[in-house]
């Protein structure tokens, strides 16, 4: 369908401030820079019942890790919990910028939200991200019940290159034979360095983010020296996607991740895992935030946290 209005003036609007990474800015100090002087806009935070920040042990020799943790009810005990992934390219973003999307979370779902705050590439290459993202995970797991939460119901959940670390997270848990999440939500993950899609092709420039972009927080993660091919950078090319939670996974039609997060999905049903995938027309990468000026953002969210919450319902099961 076509472009959907609201979003077209999105981008015209988000465009003069957003960085032209790639091309005209090259250095993830500058961007962040750029993107920190946008104007934001003024809007009273979703309340939640309480709200923590912390830090949780990192990997071995790694640094402590940022967290935020939303409560959606006080004193409450054997909550769910959800590990949130920030999205930004592995470069750009944190805990504020997505604490609107946590806030909401945790109240549509019931559950307790740890939104992760890993380190940040090109300063810290793959797979520093994602290790500080399953070491948060572990931490959370065997100090669930410490927090009010409940450690059989644990899921993962992230946007854009969150996605991607959440996707990561599932395969790393079952490589190590540890504790797995019971349910996984990907909206518009990044899965595959090898861009070569024909989403990246139609949905390459004009549609707020860019195969320049994408391909420029690429090579922040990876470096000269990173192997995009490993599974644990480009889940898509993991061998086998057997023994993975259940999956709820978000496309955007204008958005040129849009094929890799459906083949993502194919492939997890192929491989026996649940996956239930959801293109929303007219929009594009990064709408899913977006829920006061598109009315998919609100379709897409409430899906979402629909999925998270039936999954993690008590006396359900992680299928496989």
């Amino acid at each position: 369908m076509p472009l959907d209005p609201a979003a077209k003036a999105v981008i015209e609007m988000a465009e003069p401030y957003f960085p032209r990474l790639g091309t005209e800015v090259l250095d993830a100090t500058e961007a962040r820079r750029i993107l920190a002087a946008q104007p934001q806009p003024e809007a009273e935070p979703v309340p939640v019942a309480r709200l923590e920040d912390r830090r949780l042990p990192g990997p071995a020799g790694a640094p402590e890790v940022p967290v935020r943790m939303y409560w959606p009810a006080e004193e409450a005990t054997d909550l769910p919990v959800v590990i949130f992934c920030h999205g930004g390219g592995w470069v750009l973003c944190d805990l504020d910028t997505h604490d609107r999307t946590c806030r909401a979370m945790s109240n549509a779902t019931g559950a307790i939200v740890v939104s992760v705050d890993y380190r940040k590439a090109p300063e810290h290459r793959f797979p520093a991200a994602v290790d500080d993202t399953y070491a948060v995970f572990s931490w959370v797991t065997g100090h669930a019940a410490g927090l009010g939460g409940d450690p059989a119901r644990i899921a993962v959940a992230g946007d854009s290159a969150g996605g991607n670390l959440a996707a990561a997270l599932t395969l790393m848990a079952r490589d190590r034979s540890g504790p797995m999440p019971r349910f996984q939500l990907l909206v518009y993950p990044v899965l595959d360095h090898a861009q070569d899609t024909a989403s990246y092709r139609e949905n390459a420039l004009g549609y707020f983010t860019t195969a320049d972009h994408l391909r420029w927080y690429w090579q922040q993660y990876l470096g000269e020296e990173g192997d995009g091919t490993h599974p644990y950078a480009s889940p898509l090319r993991a061998v086998d996607l057997a023994g993975l939670p259940p999956a709820h996974i978000v496309t955007a039609e204008y958005d040129p991740l849009r094929d890799e997060g459906e083949a993502y999905g194919r492939r997890l049903r192929q491989a026996g895992v649940e996956a239930e995938v959801q293109r929303y027309d007219g929009v594009v990468h990064g709408f899913f935030g977006m829920s006061g000026q598109l009315t998919a953002a609100g379709a897409a969210s409430t899906a979402a946290y629909a999925a998270l919450r039936a999954a993690l319902a008590r006396g359900t099961e992680a299928t496989s």
